[in-house]
């Protein structure tokens, strides 16, 4: 039997380098004697020992969590409500209080596992842990938080997209500027391209989007209060620009070409109606059960992020079946995907933690325990209204016109 294919250790390690010592940190990289959860499945475990020891060379202590897969079917069909929900938040408060930073690695072996267990099951765990992400919340919106996600290639998802995993992990790799001599130099120019974009439609006063193609007509409230924000030292790879807008000046209507796999369930072929800033019709040629539970969880029927991608900047040229990378792709008209739920405080004017609960909802920042990232790759454009009145071209032909 063929051995499934692996990475080089030389291309793990600087897959390490870049996550610890660009994606973390305010100022790119971790400082001496802060604290790295790693949390990594136990498939991808030598990209784990690449992280450690890099988290170790930079002078960082490592809490390093490894995950069993296949373990998550039996624990949703055995679990009693009591043991869906259970919340340890004295651990849980200390551990958010002592980890400065946070790697995730996403390894999804069976994409399907979990097809057949009720989704109501699935968001009532989701739901009780809400309390632990805004914890971290909390410390990031302060400065004292920083996370980033990656990307382990399995056989499943490269399956699902066509592509043999050799391939598969050949998208990761030169997304993530892996076949370069120095990829942190690289994500450096991502960066400042990005933040040249950032800062020049940062500096606009936008009261509203509107965009248009042959899949949307959709309507956004923005506001003067909104800033927008880039991926690059979060995500990697992202090659986005997002913000999080007004729910409740949502209207009109999308539909999204690209299939979300979401909560181990597939969904295909969505349309979103919005009225009165709610999602007022919801359909899908695939997963309409999962979706529609999806919305029922509270406040997931608003809009909490909008996001797009210029297609210059994006190396991801395949589908990928892995919102991370799908959300990020380019293509010959870049790539816009809007997420339901919860909104990103840090998309605030302003500083974040001085807000009251009250205060993010007069401005209309979305709160929801669900955020999930719905993506398309057709053409659309983008017109700014600002808040003199005069609209100008935001995006178009898979670019910002900035």
């Amino acid at each position: 039997m063929t051995a499934a294919y692996q990475p080089s250790t030389t291309i793990l390690k600087k897959y390490a380098k870049v996550l610890v010592n660009f994606a973390l940190g305010s100022k790119e990289g971790i400082a001496k004697n802060e604290v790295v959860e790693c949390i990594v499945p136990d498939v991808a475990k030598p990209l784990a020992l690449a992280l450690q020891n890099e988290v170790l060379r930079a002078g960082g202590h490592v809490l390093m969590r490894i995950v069993p897969t296949g373990f998550e079917k039996d624990f949703f069909s055995l679990a009693s409500k009591e043991q869906l929900t259970f919340f340890p938040a004295k651990y849980l408060k200390a551990k958010s209080d002592v980890i400065d930073h946070t790697i995730a690695i996403i390894a999804d072996v069976d994409p399907f596992e979990l097809e057949s267990t009720p989704p109501e099951k699935l968001l009532l765990a989701r739901d009780s842990r809400k309390k632990y992400r805004e914890w971290l919340f909390e410390k990031e919106y302060k400065g004292k938080h920083t996370w980033t996600v990656g990307l382990w290639g399995v056989q499943a998802k490269a399956d699902i997209v066509g592509l043999s995993l050799k391939k598969y992990w050949e998208q990761i790799i030169h997304a993530c500027f892996l076949d370069s001599d120095d990829p942190i130099a690289e994500w450096r120019k991502v960066k400042t391209l990005q933040e040249q974009t950032r800062n020049a439609l940062n500096k606009l006063s936008i009261e509203s989007l509107h965009i248009t193609g042959n899949d949307i007509n959709l309507q956004l409230k923005l506001g003067p209060d909104r800033i927008w924000k880039g991926g690059v030292d979060r995500n990697i790879p992202s090659f986005e620009l997002f913000t999080s807008p007004d729910w409740r000046g949502s209207r009109g209507w999308v539909k999204f070409n690209q299939p979300v796999y979401r909560y181990g369930n597939k969904i295909d072929g969505i349309e979103l109606e919005f009225k009165n800033g709610l999602v007022a019709k919801a359909r899908a040629r695939v997963g309409q059960k999962i979706l529609n539970e999806m919305l029922k969880s509270k406040n997931a029927n608003k809009i909490g992020e909008f996001s797009l991608t210029d297609k210059r900047l994006s190396r991801i040229t395949h589908p990928m079946a892995e919102t991370l990378y799908d959300e990020n792709m380019g293509g010959p008209f870049g790539n816009m995907h809007i997420a339901i739920g919860m909104a990103y405080k840090d998309c605030f004017r302003g500083k974040p933690s001085e807000l009251t609960k009250n205060d993010w909802l007069e401005r209309g920042f979305n709160d929801s325990a669900e955020h999930t990232d719905i993506v398309s790759t057709s053409d659309r454009t983008v017109i700014a209204t600002l808040t003199s009145g005069e609209q100008i071209p935001l995006y178009q032909n898979g670019m910002y016109s900035m």
